[in-house]
């Protein structure tokens, strides 16, 4: 920073430029892997987080381009227009900056404190949020970056730092590491029961008993988890081992806390899913919030004139305008996702 005196190497300005005079004639974007992550790691001390979240600061506290007084609510807008004026640089005006990678890692080692589930979920949400506004960058205003998320699934075989297994919108198993959601457009999970999650053990990675066993005390006790039907005698008390009963300690807390990214977690032993662990007799707290919505919602639908169920029922399948193109084939989590923003 500032964007304003990016420049390319230049003792690599012989293959670049041959390469940005092709894209030029071919009306081809320059292709970026951006990562605000690594950015906001390594200047800790001058980056302020809510900026590479996105989130909304004062104007007094964007960062401002002394050069050309223009105002950064964000740091990947910074770093596209760093490109943009680093091909400025060398006389070329005319190619469009295509976001190949970014997101935010979902899980980190002691020495990486960001990357938690909450802060991955800003970061992406309102990265699409951003996106669809189609308000461009300070300096190119009228030109919206497309942008692809890294990555679909984590990498559990990634060699360490721990966030590099983490960068996923899903697990292994198909099951959503979180939830994206953006306030205005929608969510991202729309089938009626893909809101519908809960928090189990994780079985990505075998579990240590014993950290079970102290997130299961810890959720039953200061978690204060209703742990009533994991007794002797009661309908989820069987199989009875601890990673039954952890699961269900873990999804009422989770439920109680309103399915917040951060409760569940217990220290690294629980994931989110949109299977329900429900069985036989044994009904997850998950599950009994989800029955006594679909009964509020009858008796809504059935007290209701016929006008406002038609209004109802087109709500539930339409189609919102605003992302149609970027999102295919994302049902729930057992569907390939592709966000590819316009």
């Amino acid at each position: 920073f500032p964007p304003s005196q990016a420049f390319f190497n230049q003792t690599l300005e012989t293959f670049i430029l041959p390469l940005l005079h092709f894209l030029s004639q071919t009306n081809s974007p320059l292709m970026l892997n951006l990562y605000p992550y690594y950015v906001f790691m390594q200047n800790r001390n001058l980056v302020p987080l809510e900026n590479t979240l996105f989130k909304p600061l004062p104007f007094s506290k964007q960062m401002l381009d002394p050069n050309t007084l223009l105002h950064y609510t964000n740091l990947l807008d910074a770093m596209i227009d760093a490109a943009y004026f680093s091909m400025k640089n060398l006389n070329v005006t005319d190619v469009t900056v295509l976001v190949t990678e970014t997101g935010w890692p979902s899980r980190g080692d002691s020495k990486e404190p960001y990357a938690t589930p909450s802060n991955a979920l800003t970061y992406n949400s309102n990265l699409i949020k951003h996106v669809l506004d189609r308000s461009g960058t300070p300096l190119h205003p009228e030109t919206t970056s497309s942008v692809y998320i890294y990555e679909l699934f984590n990498e559990d075989l990634r060699s360490p730092p721990v966030s590099e297994a983490n960068w996923g919108l899903f697990y292994g198993n198909a099951t959503p590491a979180y939830l994206l959601r953006m306030s205005g457009i929608g969510s991202f999970l729309a089938s009626d029961n893909a809101n519908q999650t809960y928090c189990v053990v994780e079985e990505d990675h075998g579990v240590d008993l014993k950290t079970l066993q102290a997130a299961l005390d810890w959720a039953c006790g200061p978690g204060r988890a209703n742990c009533s039907e994991i007794q002797p005698g009661e309908s989820c008390f069987q199989p009875n081992n601890v990673k039954n009963h952890a699961s269900y300690a873990f999804d009422s807390y989770y439920q109680s806390q309103g399915k917040s990214p951060g409760s569940c977690d217990f220290k690294g032993v629980a994931m989110i899913t949109t299977s329900d662990p429900s069985h036989g007799k044994c009904i997850f707290p998950g599950s009994k919030n989800l029955t006594n919505k679909t009964k509020e919602v009858v008796n809504t639908t059935q007290s209701s004139n016929a006008g406002d169920n038609l209004r109802f029922r087109t709500f539930r399948s339409m189609k919102i305008s605003a992302i149609n193109n970027i999102l295919h084939n994302y049902f729930a989590a057992f569907t390939i996702l592709l966000l590819f923003l316009l």
